[in-house]
C-alpha cells in the first residue's frame, strides 16, 4: 500500500469519526441528524450531476439501500441520544462486516481460518467495548447491533446497486429519499424551531466530512486493494473512541479503548482474508 494510498485511507477513517463524534455532540441530535443529511444531499447534488451515470436497473437497489439508511439514521441518532460513542460506534462498524461474512456463508461462499480468526476478535472487543461491570450498558449494545445489521444490509444492497450506477450519484438517489423523509418527521417530533436551531455553520461541517470521508475512499481505492483500504478506513473504530474521550468526556477505560484496538483489528483480518 502506497503512502499516498495509506494517507487518503486514515484522512476517511479520520473525517467519519470527526462527523460521528460532533453528531454526538448536538444538543439536539434527531434533529441534528436531519440538518446534516439535508446538508449532504444538498452538497453532493452539484457533483453528482456530472459524475457518472444511473440505468434504470439500479432503481430497486436505490429503493432497497434508501430504506435502510433511512432506518439506519434513525436508529443512530436515537442510540447516540441515549448511549456513548464510545460504545455504539465500536459495536456497529466492528458486527457490520461480520454480519455480512455470515450471510456470505449462509449462501453458500466458503471460509478462510483468517476470517474465523477475526471474528472471534470483533467479538472479543465488542465484549471489552461493552464492559464487563454487570451494569454495562445493554441498551447501547442492543443499538449497536442493530445498527450493524442496517450497515450489513446496506452494503450488500449497495455491491449490486453500482453495477448499474456510478456511485456518486447512486448514493445521492440513496440518501434523498432518507434525507427529506427524516426531515419532515423531525419537524413533526421536535418541531420547526429545534430544527431551526441545528441549522449551523458545525452541521455543514458534518456533511462535508461525511462527503470528504467518501471521496477520500473512492480516491484511497484507485490506488491500493480494496481489502487494503477497508482494513486502513476501520482505525475509525479507534479514532472515534479517543475522540468520544477527549471531546465528549465519555468514561473511556482502558478496557473499552483496548476493546476498540481489537474490534478494528479484527475488521481489518476480515477484509486482509
Amino acid at each position: 500500500m502506497s503512502a499516498a494510498a495509506l494517507g487518503l485511507a486514515l484522512g476517511a477513517a479520520f473525517l467519519h469519526a470527526f462527523w460521528n463524534v460532533f453528531l454526538g455532540r448536538s444538543k439536539d441530535i434527531e434533529a441534528a441528524t436531519a440538518v446534516v443529511l439535508v446538508f449532504s444531499v444538498l452538497l453532493f447534488a452539484p457533483v453528482a450531476a456530472f459524475a457518472g451515470h444511473v440505468t434504470w436497473a439500479a432503481a430497486p437497489w436505490i429503493a432497497a439501500s434508501s430504506v435502510l439508511e433511512l432506518v439506519y439514521f434513525a436508529l443512530l441518532a436515537a442510540a447516540y441520544r441515549r448511549s456513548e460513542v464510545s460504545l455504539v460506534y465500536p459495536v456497529a462498524r466492528g458486527l457490520a462486516p461480520v454480519a455480512v461474512l455470515v450471510i456470505a456463508v449462509a449462501a453458500g461462499r466458503s471460509t478462510s481460518t483468517g476470517q474465523v480468526l477475526g471474528v472471534i476478535a470483533v467479538g472479543t472487543g465488542v465484549f471489552l467495548v461493552r464492559g464487563l461491570a454487570r451494569k454495562a450498558d445493554t441498551r447501547g449494545l442492543l443499538f449497536g447491533v442493530a445498527i450493524a445489521c442496517c450497515i450489513a444490509g446496506y452494503t450488500l444492497v449497495d455491491k449490486e446497486g453500482v453495477r448499474h450506477a456510478s456511485p456518486i450519484p447512486y448514493l445521492e438517489l440513496v440518501l434523498a429519499g432518507p434525507a427529506f423523509v427524516y426531515l419532515a418527521a423531525m419537524l413533526v417530533a421536535r418541531g420547526r424551531a429545534a430544527v431551526r436551531a441545528e441549522i449551523r455553520p458545525v452541521n455543514g461541517l458534518l456533511a462535508a466530512a461525511g462527503f470528504g470521508a467518501y471521496s477520500l475512499v473512492l480516491a484511497a481505492l484507485q490506488l491500493a486493494p480494496a481489502a487494503s483500504v477497508a482494513a486502513v478506513r476501520e482505525t475509525s473504530v479507534v479514532i472515534a473512541t479517543v475522540m468520544a474521550a477527549l471531546l465528549l468526556h465519555e468514561r473511556v477505560t482502558r478496557v473499552r479503548l483496548a476493546g476498540s484496538i481489537v474490534v478494528a483489528g479484527g475488521i481489518a483480518l476480515l477484509a486482509l482474508s
